[in-house]
């Protein structure tokens, strides 16, 4: 089964690029048919992002649940990524 990761971002912000770019390589790296992933634009789907309680970008959920209100390293995301994947096994 595998997990959906969402990257909240805003047009225009640079820690979102990076955000994107870190999560597209570790998604390469642990496998497309396990993670999956979609860039939310907050201004596009405002009412998701309160719903999760989204407050700046960028910020990650993963399987419809807010992990990282801030960007966090990539090896916090990898394990976090790599745990989600076990614990879903």
């Amino acid at each position: 089964m595998a997990i959906n990761v969402d990257v909240f971002s805003s047009p225009g912000c640079g820690k979102c690029g990076h955000a994107k770019e870190v999560l597209r390589k570790l998604v390469e790296e642990l496998g497309e048919e396990k993670v999956s992933w979609r860039d939310v634009n907050i201004l596009e789907d405002i009412d998701y992002a309160v719903e999760l309680g989204v407050l700046s970008t960028p910020s990650i959920a993963i399987n419809g649940e807010l992990v990282f209100k801030s960007l966090p390293s990539e090896k916090r995301l990898r394990d976090v990524l790599i745990n989600q994947l076990k614990s879903d096994s």
